[in-house]
């Protein structure tokens, strides 16, 4: 999956928006997909060393069991370590991905 695909795979219903918050040059290509109504994110989309990755939210017990039991997911990348996952999108099996997008939606509502 490509970036680009990875944004329309985390775009899951018309309340989710795709948003470019940064205005420092080094990030402001980074996409976050967002809450229409809320303006919460609930994504960051972004490559770290040729990698695609996204940080998704999750409730603390669940992070933790999640990085137990997948070396593919482990604390994000410039987010609260207890409540977001950096997830390695093409070591991730796409079932569990659309169910890690869809968790992150539903806890930022």
């Amino acid at each position: 999956m490509n970036k680009d695909e990875l944004i329309e795979f985390c775009l899951i219903n018309k309340e989710a928006v795709l948003t470019y918050p940064f205005s420092d040059e080094k990030y402001e290509k980074t996409p976050v997909i967002r809450h229409k109504t809320n303006n919460k994110w609930f994504a960051l989309i972004f490559v770290q060393n040729g990698t695609l990755f996204v940080n998704l939210k999750c409730n603390p017990i669940d992070a933790e069991i999640l990085r137990d039991n997948h070396p593919y997911i482990m604390p994000a990348w410039h987010m609260n370590k207890s409540h977001w996952n950096k997830v390695d999108v093409n070591k991730t099996p796409k079932k569990l991905l659309k169910k890690l997008i869809e968790a992150s939606y539903n806890l930022t509502k």
